[in-house]
């Protein structure tokens, strides 16, 4: 078996049915199926087994198609890894963003750029949990996310850990001072960032909750900028990360520090996948972060 075989049974195993790894492949199906008797009948076994259309992948083949996932990937890598020592430090980029974003992210890729000219780039922007399955599906090799997530199949560098500000329309002076706790909030209505059940809106929700503290949530808006001016209005409050508000400046509203005492903090790293080579340029993205995050938020 080649290399060419191998990708052959990927697209197989991965789209269920032999015509549709065909046009996947960008080829006729007899010659597709013409690869896959000639691969089984080089390992004697069968790798899947037909019926009519559609086939079930065989114990064998399940391994095969983990075999042939590595060394497609090793393969790869290696071309990669040699056209970068041959041409020096280039390549592309590839990282995800939350959508929150970060504040100081634009000076930084500035700095990284005059370090690094040759490297191009491709950032997505998502919800964390999304830019998490963009990593499994190695569409990016880095995201930088909020946490709390679940994150076994990959490796975390956690990064710093920003404060929440309690905001409000900028004429609102009910809450003297510029802290507020938790139980200040009272029956104040609020809409919350991000999306009930993923990482910042858990955050706060769970924050009450261990107060034994029951919000008026209004109810949830993941367009930051319409929450921006539903607050400015005067419609509700919120509750957001020190970041966003760095990321979104120049609205008439009033921001008050979340007390310490409520321990509610916005985790932030940048995740990758387990037992993978980072390209060069992604190693020393990550190698810049380190330096200049040392633990405290990027852009302070």
């Amino acid at each position: 078996m080649d290399i060419r075989q191998l990708r052959y049974f990927i697209a197989i195993v991965e789209e269920g049915r032999i015509s549709a790894a065909a046009e996947k492949l960008h080829m006729s199906q007899p010659p597709l199926s013409q690869q896959l008797k000639a691969m089984e009948e080089e390992l004697g076994l069968q790798l899947v087994e037909r019926s009519g259309k559609n086939f079930e992948v065989t114990e064998a083949g399940k391994s095969l198609y983990k075999y042939a996932l590595q060394l497609t990937q090793l393969m790869e890598e290696a071309k990669t890894e040699v056209k970068e020592v041959g041409k020096g430090v280039n390549g592309k980029l590839k990282i995800g963003i939350n959508t929150f974003s970060v504040a100081g992210l634009a000076g930084m890729l500035h700095r990284f750029q005059k370090q690094y000219p040759k490297v191009t780039y491709k950032i997505q922007q998502n919800e964390s949990a999304h830019l998490c399955n963009l990593v499994k599906e190695r569409s990016i090799e880095l995201a930088i996310i909020r946490l709390p997530l679940e994150l076994s199949p990959f490796s975390v560098l956690h990064l710093f850990a920003e404060p929440f500000y309690f905001i409000t329309c900028s004429q609102s002076a009910q809450w003297p001072g510029d802290e507020v706790s938790l139980a200040d909030l009272g029956d104040v209505p609020l809409i919350l960032p991000s999306t009930e059940g993923l990482g910042v809106y858990y955050l706060i929700v769970e924050a009450f909750s261990r107060f034994r503290l029951n919000p008026n949530l209004m109810g949830e808006c993941s367009d930051i900028t319409l929450l921006m001016d539903l607050v400015s209005s005067g419609f509700c409050c919120s509750i957001v990360p020190e970041t966003m508000l760095a990321r979104h400046p120049g609205y008439p509203v009033r921001a008050r520090r979340i007390s310490p005492a409520a321990e509610l903090y916005s985790p932030v790293g940048v995740i990758r996948l387990k037992n993978h080579r980072l390209s060069k340029a992604a190693h020393n993205f990550v190698e810049l972060l380190k330096s200049e995050t040392a633990g405290q938020a990027m852009g302070k």
